[in-house]
């Protein structure tokens, strides 16, 4: 066999692998949405649920309201928060060329968590409906800008990181001064609950809020493919290859400022996913980047929807926080990781 009929025939099984995953995981996702539905304190079958799903009126039933109004939208929240963060990883990953890279280093879960902090501190979550999404949406949005802005227009990734790195040491140490200086004890709690992150109480108003958000930067980073595909052969080739530097920087941070930024506003901090995903899924994309992209989007959102699942079935009376699982589960896998890269090191 020739050797471009070699490379033709490993192509088209990378292509087949990757088609395979894509599907697999849209399975998996899809199948662990269902049962998302079915587990929780109230026993209910799955014809139970399958009706309620499908039943256009029934308010006065109890599965009804259980399903469309407490399982739902968590679930629909949990690959939509599990999704962002993935993909978002897999794009920062990608970028930058660093496989430690995750969402928060360009300061969009720090910039939520401080508004969120701060719409408690001075009591607009308990005077307005949803002040504390939309004050992390806009905490969010400042502390990106600020990392722009910093970085300059067409900044190198290492000034980036080191922009984002201080954006989010500088938001962290914000929050922990409106914790200390917290007057109200019972605030505090509630505050230090949701930096946990969770999606338990949360409603379709928080779908309706995030979503259109989260979609939108979610395919934002989407079209970065080609981009990530030629920054992985390093600058200088990617620019040779027609990618523009400078736009693919402004999509990357608006992308993950809308997606991160959203998922954060309703759900709190939730470590670890965007780091993980990439990391799990780089084996089935034959090398090429933008490949972790799609798959990484699904993979984060299995991750999200089956440790929220988890947590429903360990502690059943009182949920452990989904940030604190993810917590759990993903720094032994970060500690393996940097163990790998630094055997690769001495080799």
């Amino acid at each position: 066999m020739s050797e471009t009929r070699i490379i033709e025939a490993e192509a088209q099984s990378g292509e087949q692998l990757y088609r395979r995953s894509l599907a697999g995981l849209i399975a998996l996702t899809f199948g662990l949405f269902l049962l998302s539905l079915i587990i929780g304190p109230a026993h209910l079958s799955p014809v139970e649920v399958f009706r309620a799903l499908f039943t256009r009126d029934d308010t006065a039933s109890a599965v009804w309201l259980i399903v469309r109004e407490i399982r739902l939208p968590r679930s629909i929240l949990a690959v939509l928060v599990g999704g962002a963060l993935g993909v978002s990883g897999a794009a920062l990953q990608g970028y930058l060329r660093n496989p430690l890279a995750e969402p928060g280093i360009i300061g969009a879960s720090g910039g939520a968590a401080l508004g969120a902090v701060l719409a408690f501190y001075f009591g607009l979550s308990y005077a307005i409906p949803f002040a504390v999404p939309f004050a992390g949406l806009l905490g969010a949005g400042a502390a990106v800008i600020t990392v722009y802005l910093l970085a300059g227009h067409g900044s190198r990734p290492l000034t980036l990181i080191l922009a984002g790195v201080a954006i989010s040491a500088f938001t962290a140490a914000l929050t922990s001064l409106t914790l200390s200086l917290s007057p109200n004890p019972f605030a505090m709690s509630e505050v230090v609950f949701w930096l946990m992150g969770s999606l338990a109480d949360r409603s379709m108003n928080h779908v309706y809020l995030a979503a259109p958000l989260i979609l939108a930067g979610c395919a934002l980073l989407l079209t970065l493919g080609r981009a990530i595909d030629g920054l992985s052969l390093g600058e200088d080739v990617a620019a040779n290859l027609g990618v523009n530097l400078r736009r693919t920087q402004i999509l990357l941070i608006l992308g993950i400022a809308m997606s991160v930024g959203a998922a954060t506003a309703v759900a709190g901090a939730i470590a670890f996913v965007g780091l993980i995903a990439p990391h799990i899924l780089r084996p089935f994309t034959d090398g090429r980047p933008s490949r972790t992209l799609s798959l990484s989007f699904f993979g984060g959102a299995s991750l999200v929807i089956a440790a929220d699942c988890l947590i429903r079935v360990i502690t059943p009376e009182r949920e452990l926080n989904l940030g604190v699982l993810t917590a759990l589960l993903g720094a032994p896998f970060f500690l393996v990781l940097i163990l790998r890269m630094r055997g690769r090191d001495f080799a």
